[in-house]
């Protein structure tokens, strides 16, 4: 929003320069984007925020100004010569509806419509704002100056003599002052004179009533509307003017009269005319509605801020702004709110009374947030200590950055084809729909991590990335039938692919192996085991994809990308709580100090059986002397019967208190062979 400092002196004596004001507003809660110098003017554009509608006008930040430097602030002139004839007799007023808060009214009589003074027209260019007749441009500088609204009706078009706020019937039309015919509905509020609409109440006036070259008398507006009615009317017809800007955020209800009184007093002086007596003011709730108070507790301000502030300055810094502070003793007060910070305080409290808060926002900001010193506050006992599933977390997250996989984060939703082309935890549970998506790239909750992260991998391959290792752990969202909200299930995800190391080091490809040995030393760190049998998943190539269970537990999947790229990629997800609770400390094992003897033993045994079973088998029947076992060599083809293999593998047994004799070694093979044979069929070959 633009500010002109020459504008802002005709209240308060600025600093000596446009930067020393632009920090001290910044610092003050109201930034100052940018400065531009319009003639020997300087234009200041600041960031007001939506609930400080009453310094969205010159006067308004003329005050902020003045209480910051405890500087006078001048009121603009409104002096008046009246006409002995009352304004309340030339026009009547009728609010139908209580969104129509408040209307007042003047008249002028026998004014001259002209162009304007250069001051006046160079005022509202610096705006940004073009000059149309000194009538509409008075309205418009006193919007910009006060930040009231301001319409002027040709008089003599109105029917009947008569003003009347209500909503809109249906099928009724207006031509706005923009040329538009706009098809209202009882969803807006309008002003009406006895025979039609002639304005949208809050937004814009009608193009019959405009002021035109030929006006004589004209009548000026200055109303408060419902800040709702006035969003929702603006937003069914597609606008936004000054006036609705205010209008949407609050303005001032108790500003309308002084407004139309300075209003009078530049249409006087710059259009000439009989000003009649008095203001036509009707309201529908008394104005003391609008009257907000609340207590400021000083000892309770100093708790809060953190620093000593003297009560002569607080109550200096608050009267400066427009609260009235009346002593209530022992270092508190009773305040009542200004008017025009009435929706900026408005309490949403039973009590009715304003947040003490909020005054505690005014003097800190005051007081200059910088100026506060940054201080930790005192913790009283010790930090409770963190849940399973963050402890969980934090152990995937440490084991999967050291085994050389770099975090990815993605969006939690994408769209439904994508949900469909790869494999979930949850197959059976259709996608979630969002209500609003932002677009449909992004318009159902994600199942699995496994769509973000394919398509982080295939972003690394398009640019060139000779390998790809990266994880995600997050939430994956899953319906529950008869319940409002979804099951949320974290998971982590991997994908993996492309050559690690340099051929001077070696370098290899990663395959299926590599992440499925990532993802057993994991749950090895959980005291769990990790299965994988073979598997068909979509999106998946079948033959190197697998299923995952942990104990017995189904929980994941792994497989390569059926999709080929620069290079294969080998996707995994895994059900993060079926890892259980985390390991308390890292044990450390001390090896034996006797030496361990290794033995083979090839087993011929049906195709069928899978080295998951082998291994499950193996760990039941072992001797405690087994400390580690592993698959040697696999063979199939000539010299074995149909539908059986060879495999291959290497026993290491070793003892805590003597060294082994091979005979015992011998022993422990002869039964181990015998319980294989019996539990999965497979014999010594």
């Amino acid at each position: 929003m633009k500010y002109s400092c020459a504008w802002l002196s005709d209240y308060v004596d600025l600093p000596p320069t446009a930067n020393e004001l632009a920090a001290r507003l910044t610092a003050a809660g109201f930034s100052v984007e940018h400065q531009e110098t319009v003639g020997t003017d300087t234009v200041l554009d600041i960031e007001v925020t939506t609930n400080r509608v009453d310094a969205m006008c010159h006067f308004g930040l003329a005050r902020e100004v003045a209480t910051l430097y405890d500087r006078p602030l001048r009121s603009p002139a409104a002096s008046l010569t009246e006409d002995p004839e009352p304004t309340a007799g030339a026009i009547t007023l009728h609010l139908d509806h209580p969104d129509g808060a408040r209307y007042a009214a003047r008249i002028i009589r026998g004014v001259t419509v002209a162009p304007s003074p250069a001051w006046l027209v160079e005022r509202l260019a610096a705006l940004g704002l073009r000059s149309i007749n000194n009538v509409v441009d008075v309205t418009n500088y006193v919007l910009w100056e006060l930040g009231q609204p301001l319409h002027a009706f040709d008089l003599a078009t109105l029917g009947g003599a008569t003003i009347r706020v209500r909503r809109a019937r249906a099928g009724e039309e207006l031509v706005t002052l923009d040329g538009q015919k706009r098809a209202l509905d009882p969803d807006v509020l309008v002003i009406a004179d006895a025979e039609r609409p002639i304005g949208l109440a809050g937004v814009m006036g009608g193009l019959e009533t405009e002021v035109t070259a030929t006006t004589r008398d004209v009548l000026l507006e200055s109303a408060h509307f419902n800040p709702k009615a006035v969003r929702r009317g603006a937003r069914k017809l597609g606008m936004h003017t000054d006036a609705s800007h205010r209008f949407e955020r609050g303005a001032d209800p108790g500003a309308c009269a002084a407004a139309l009184d300075r209003a009078a007093h530049l249409l006087q002086e710059l259009a000439g005319g009989r000003v009649l007596a008095g203001v036509a003011d009707a309201r529908f709730v008394p104005e003391q509605s609008w009257l907000l108070h609340g207590t400021l507790d000083l000892a309770r301000l100093v708790r809060f801020l953190g620093v000593d502030v003297a009560a002569q300055q607080v109550e200096c810094w608050l009267a400066g702004l427009g609260f009235e502070l009346t002593p209530a003793g022992e270092g508190r007060y009773t305040v009542t709110v200004p008017t025009w910070r009435y929706y900026d305080c408005h309490p949403l409290r039973p009590s009715g009374e304003v947040w003490e808060a909020d005054l505690f926002e005014e003097v800190a900001r005051l007081h200059g947030l910088d100026a506060i010193p940054s201080t930790l506050p005192r913790l009283v006992g010790a930090e409770p200590p963190a849940s399973v599933a963050v402890r969980r977390r934090r152990v995937v997250k440490s084991y999967l950055a050291a085994s050389g996989f770099a975090e990815a984060i993605n969006f939690a939703f994408h769209d439904p084809e994508s949900a469909q082309a790869l494999p979930c935890l949850r197959p059976g549970s259709p996608p979630l729909a969002l209500a609003n998506p932002v677009s449909d790239r992004y318009s159902v909750m994600r199942r699995s991590l496994s769509v973000g992260l394919v398509e982080n991998g295939r972003f690394n391959q398009r640019r060139g990335a000779g390998s790809v290792r990266l994880f995600e752990v997050g939430a994956v969202f899953v319906e529950r039938p008869g319940e409002r909200f979804p099951q949320e299930i974290e998971t982590v995800g991997l994908i993996a692919g492309g050559v690690v190391g340099s051929p001077w080091q070696g370098g290899r490809s990663l395959d299926f192996h590599d992440v499925k040995g990532v993802l057993e030393t994991l749950a090895e760190r959980f005291g769990r085991r990790l299965e994988a049998r073979p598997a068909v998943l979509p999106g998946l190539l079948e033959g190197a994809t697998a299923e995952l269970s942990l104990d017995g537990r189904s929980a994941g999947y792994l497989g390569r990308l059926a999709e080929e790229g620069s290079f294969a990629l080998f996707l995994a997800e895994l059900e993060l709580e079926a890892l259980g609770e985390p390991p308390a400390a890292q044990r450390v094992t001390t090896p034996s100090r006797y030496p361990a003897i290794e033995a083979d033993l090839t087993l011929n045994h049906p195709l069928e059986v899978s080295w998951a079973q082998l291994e499950v088998a193996i760990r039941e029947g072992a001797s405690p002397l087994l400390v580690a076992f592993e698959l040697k060599d696999r063979y199939q083809g000539p010299g074995l019967r149909p539908g059986t293999v060879n495999s291959t593998l290497s026993f290491r047994y070793v003892a805590e208190d003597r060294s082994l004799t091979q005979e015992e070694v011998n022993h422990n093979q002869e039964a181990l062979a015998a319980r294989l044979a019996e539990t999965l069929g497979a014999t010594r070959s």
